[in-house]
């Protein structure tokens, strides 16, 4: 049935086989992000079988939870990206065995809980080095410090190293000077307390492009990598990683109808069904195809038709519509697209999506 995401297997082993290769090279351990396919559990299949991959991760529990006893018996690790919210510390003790904190609060509840589950429970403290989304702000290392005093006293969680996120809010590119910053952090916090930290994680798919140009810090030893596996992109300058494919993962929908109309709505223009003001190109009269997937399923602007003849012109909630004026289809066919890291979220997420394995 359509629409349809398809996902080619072979093609997800060769973007893993890639981007393991190229975090052997910089000399990292690697967490793949399963948030952007929702743990899909055919991907999750292909990653349980690479043995460089040590952890899977995701910002949700839900997700980790389904395939957390899998990655056990495959002798990895589940971290939980997001940082927990006090609300489900149950969960997270649970099925997560390392995850990310900013909040000493929330840590001692995961502390608590982890001694009432008789486990240890292992957290990477993370730092914000001028992204400004999570983490204890890298300028004031007396809290920093302060914060990995109190947790090495606790007695059901670890402090198993420290953590950055860049380049996913506030759009700030990862250079040697930003993550050289958190290797110093890292080592100030091992010079005060003796100790050496596990993880020191430099950052998600737009740390990757430093690896093959020799600038990622040499202490740095872990990546959190989701797009650059699923579709060959690095994040920094969005370019694609030579040897990934870009089309593991495509959707294809199905036309439902398909008429002659003009290009140009006819009346006073208001706002759509999203409060959005449109605008719209005059392109004279033209052949209108309108499939049957939509903005509840996925982000338009997300979508590239892998027959570059034919050009997407919008969509409404159950609606995308397209000027197939150069094309010669018809009612039931249907048209193959790429995908951006925004529309494969949603298009995963969507319950009314299926998923066909090639």
């Amino acid at each position: 049935m359509y629409p349809q995401l398809r996902i080619d297997l072979s093609k997800i082993r060769k973007n893993l086989d890639t981007v393991v290769s190229i975090a052997k090279q910089g000399g990292c351990s690697l967490m793949i992000v399963t948030k952007g396919f929702c743990a899909d559990e055919h991907i999750v299949g292909e990653i349980l079988k690479n043995d460089y991959v040590s952890y899977l991760a995701d910002s949700r529990v839900q997700n980790l939870a389904s395939y957390v006893d899998k990655a056990h018996m495959a002798g990895k690790e589940t971290v939980l990206l997001r940082l927990p919210m006090l609300c489900e510390i149950e969960d997270v003790v649970r099925y997560a065995d390392i995850s990310q904190n900013s909040e000493l609060e929330t840590i001692r509840a995961l502390d608590a809980e982890a001694a009432k589950q008789n486990k240890k429970h292992k957290v990477i403290l993370m730092i914000d080095m001028g992204d400004l989304r999570e983490g204890m702000f890298f300028q004031d290392e007396e809290a920093i410090l302060k914060t990995c005093c109190e947790i090495l006293k606790m007695e059901h969680v670890v402090l198993e190293g420290i953590g950055v996120n860049l380049s996913c809010y506030g759009a700030i590119i990862p250079k040697p000077d930003n993550l050289g910053g958190l290797c110093a952090i890292a080592e100030k916090i091992e010079k005060k307390f003796s100790i050496r930290l596990n993880i020191v994680s430099g950052g998600n798919s737009s740390s990757v492009y430093l690896i093959p140009k020799g600038e990622l810090p040499a202490k740095i030893n872990n990546l959190r990598l989701g797009e650059s596996f699923i579709l060959g992109n690095e994040t920094a300058y969005s370019q694609r990683i030579p040897g990934t494919y870009n089309d593991a993962v495509t959707l294809r929908a199905q036309i439902i109808e398909l008429k002659h109309k003009p290009s140009l709505p006819i009346g006073d223009v208001g706002v759509d069904a999203f409060g959005q003001v449109p605008s719209y190109e005059d392109r004279g009269w033209i052949d209108r195809a309108i499939f049957a997937v939509g903005k509840q399923d996925m982000n338009p602007d997300g979508l590239t038709p892998l027959n570059t003849k034919a050009d997407v012109l919008g969509a409404s909630s159950d609606h995308l519509i397209m000027d197939v004026t150069k094309e010669n289809y018809k009612l039931g066919d249907t048209v193959d697209f790429s995908l951006d890291y925004g529309a494969l979220l949603k298009l995963f997420t969507s319950a009314y999506i299926d998923r066909e394995y090639i």
